[in-house]
């Protein structure tokens, strides 16, 4: 990119609106601290094997289970290795910003040589401003040149920090062993001829129990050269990821560096789509969205948090290529701007440069605010209180979207920060589309979570890319969707840990319908089979069909857990009761079904969490009442709220009653003041 040709406007701006080099550096932490798990696991699992083969553990197959498990180790320190050099190279990243962010020139200093230019301009009568105006001009111009200076430096250094980092899938090539193990089936076949059978109900040679496939080290595997367990798929270093190649857990996709993603490519969690960096970035209307670089950003190609549309900068914006915070349009660089090409703070219109302004290709100052009804500064919305709001009914700081309690939320009836979706309580959640949320927790990029990074929905957990899980980790089923209890389970309708089958009861399943443990085959009511049994249901007691566990009685089976009862089936857990079906967790009741957590109840049903009650359903979060549902956060009591002990309707924020109302009241407000001390 050629810097020399953007004003110091589009420099200083691109420099001071984004997240800082916070992302960065806590990127950077998360690096070393997985370099120190790797390096932890990497010694003890060296520990491990040369402490049994030095011990009573003697002869042939501790010999070929040393032999076999001796790559596993080297792979790790390597993997820790390489951890560790990302680690540096975005701690270089963020020095280099760091550095550019004290030679760029602020904003605010840009806009004010702006207006006084424009000031000096529209009083030049006599020409006697003529000297000032020249003045002015070479400061601009100065301003041009450091802040051109100041990039081009930034983008030296960071190129040059990405340069050190060579592809993963390079590096991959280049780990002793693996690419024979991972180059074809047949490859794969051949090299597992050397390699034991270390356990019961394997198909093939395993170190582990109840795997289907070749070379997995771990139990419950479908698939090969897995190291973990519970997973669906091919050399994925963690548990329950359906897919291949993915480093960490509950991914549903391919060469995944966290958690809970669902697609390819992405570092972080709980991201639906395809090269993501962060937390929570998805699409709009339900589908994929890409190449983001932060939190809860609805749409692709955006760097900040809480944007909706494409290749946004910043925090907040409604639409496409804004550069700033709570822009609700197109091409604008600022704050809090209504319209399009706007550049400055708080501008209704288009084509507006300054602060304040209403109407078309103006220039100047209009005032602190414009729109109508609004308290602060830099809003152009209605009926604001705060900062660059440019939305309606909002109280914080750039907010775009409409009763939104908070910074940077884009959605509707929002509390928390970068917010793109509706009725989510917490912290970069982006939902399904602008209308769509009802999430509770941090990075979810589905509907109705509660929870962390999750991209599925209805999920009462962490970093879940399924639908319907009580627990975290849990990839699910293509087709059946997640309807887990438990975690780190790849398959559907478990209740348990690291299965990669479907409807069991138990651990370590990698096939169907089963009670117990290691089980590869199907129906099987016991530890470590890898035979498919001729009756309806594993487990004791339970009527119907494709059942496991034990009384499982109501009509509709394909039952997991203990204890389910009441028509509708497809029930995971323990003592769901009711019409309805569906329901994954503890406790269950009302008809409806579709509740995923513990004692969820009402006839409303899709719950998702804690203890909530009422007939109106669609709930998420903790204790959440009224015949109204679709309430997203703790306490609250009527319907269509987000936040905390919110009484009425259409709330965000805290104690708030009535209809529409955001933020905290000012007598609590008054008290929560009246404690802190006076500088």
């Amino acid at each position: 990119m050629n810097f020399s040709v953007l004003p110091p406007e589009i420099n200083s701006l691109r420099i001071f609106a984004g997240t800082g080099s916070g992302p960065m550096l806590a990127a950077a932490a998360a690096w070393d601290g997985l370099a120190d798990e790797l390096s932890t696991a990497a010694a003890a699992f060296s520990s491990v094997t040369s402490g049994l083969t030095g011990g009573s553990w003697q002869g042939p197959a501790a010999a070929a289970m040393a032999a076999a498990a001796a790559p596993y180790a080297g792979w790790l320190g390597l993997a820790a290795a390489r951890a560790g050099d990302v680690s540096a190279q975005a701690k270089v990243v963020a020095a280099a910003f760091e550095a550019v962010r004290a030679a760029t020139v602020p904003p605010m200093l840009v806009a004010a040589n702006r207006a006084q230019l424009v000031s000096l301009v529209r009083s030049n009568l006599l020409g006697l401003n003529t000297p000032a105006i020249a003045t002015t001009e070479a400061e601009y111009e100065a301003m041009w040149a450091a802040d051109v200076a100041a990039m081009v430096g930034y983008h030296g250094g960071a190129s040059a920090a990405a340069a050190q980092l060579a592809p993963w899938q390079q590096w991959l090539q280049s780990l002793p062993g693996l690419p024979g193990q991972l180059a074809s089936s047949a490859t794969a076949a051949a090299a597992a001829n050397g390699w034991p059978n270390l356990g019961i109900g394997n198909t093939d040679s395993n170190v582990g129990s109840g795997d289907v496939g070749t070379q997995n080290l771990g139990s419950g595997n479908t698939g090969n050269t897995n190291l973990g367990s519970g997973n669906t798929g091919n050399g994925n270093l963690g548990s329950g990821n359906r897919g291949d190649s993915n480093v960490g857990s509950g991914n549903l996709g391919n060469s995944n560096w966290g958690s809970g993603n669902a697609g390819n490519y992405n570092q972080g969690s709980g991201n639906h789509g395809d090269n993501n960096v962060g937390f929570g970035n998805a699409g709009l209307g339900g589908t994929a969205g890409n190449d983001n670089v932060g939190n809860g950003n609805l749409g692709s190609g955006n760097t900040g948090s809480g944007n909706i549309g494409n290749q946004n900068q910043g925090w907040g914006n409604q639409g496409d290529n804004n550069v700033g915070l709570a822009n609700r349009g197109s091409d604008n660089m600022g704050f809090g701007n209504t319209g399009n090409n706007n550049v400055g703070f708080g501008n209704t219109g288009s084509g507006n440069i300054g602060i304040g302004l209403t109407g078309n290709n103006q220039m100047g100052f209009g005032g602190l605010n414009s729109g109508s009804g609004n308290l602060g500064f830099g809003n152009s919305g209605t009926g604001n209180v705060g900062f660059f709001n440019s939305g309606v009914g909002n109280w914080g700081i750039g907010n775009s979207g409409a009763i939104d309690t908070g910074f940077g939320n884009s959605g509707f009836i929002d509390t928390g920060i970068g917010n793109s979706g509706a009725l989510n309580t917490g912290i970069g959640n982006s939902g399904l589309n602008a209308g769509s949320g009802f999430n509770v927790g941090f990075g979810n990029s589905g509907i109705n979570n509660f929870g962390v990074g999750n991209s599925g929905s209805f999920n009462a957990g962490s970093f879940n890319s399924s639908t319907s899980n009580l627990g975290s980790f849990n990839a699910g089923n293509f087709v059946l969707g997640g309807f887990n209890v438990g975690s780190f389970n790849s398959g559907a309708h478990n209740t348990g840990a690291f299965n990669a089958g479907g409807y069991n009861t138990g651990f370590w399943n990698a096939g169907d319908i089963n009670t117990g443990m290691w089980n590869s085959g199907d129906l099987n009511t016991g530890l470590g089979s890898a035979i498919t049994q001729t009756v309806a249901n594993s487990g004791f007691f339970n009527a119907g069909s494709t059942s496991s566990g034990l009384f499982n009685v109501g009509n509709g089976g394909h039952n997991s857990g203990f204890f389910n009862v009441g028509s509708g089936g497809y029930n995971s857990g323990f003592f769901n009761l009711g019409a309805g079906g569906s329901n994954a967790g503890f406790f269950n009741s009302g008809a409806g079904g579709g509740n995923t957590g513990v004692l969820n109840l009402g006839n409303g049903g899709n719950n998702t969490g804690f203890f909530n009650v009422g007939n109106g359903g669609y709930n998420t979060g903790f204790v959440n009442a009224g015949s109204d549902g679709s309430n997203a956060g703790f306490f609250t009591l009527g319907g269509y709220n987000s936040g905390v002990l919110n009484i009425g309707s259409l709330n965000s924020g805290v104690l708030n009653s009535g209809t529409a109302n955001s933020g905290v009241p000012l007598i609590l407000l008054l008290s929560l003041l009246s404690f802190v001390p006076l500088l």
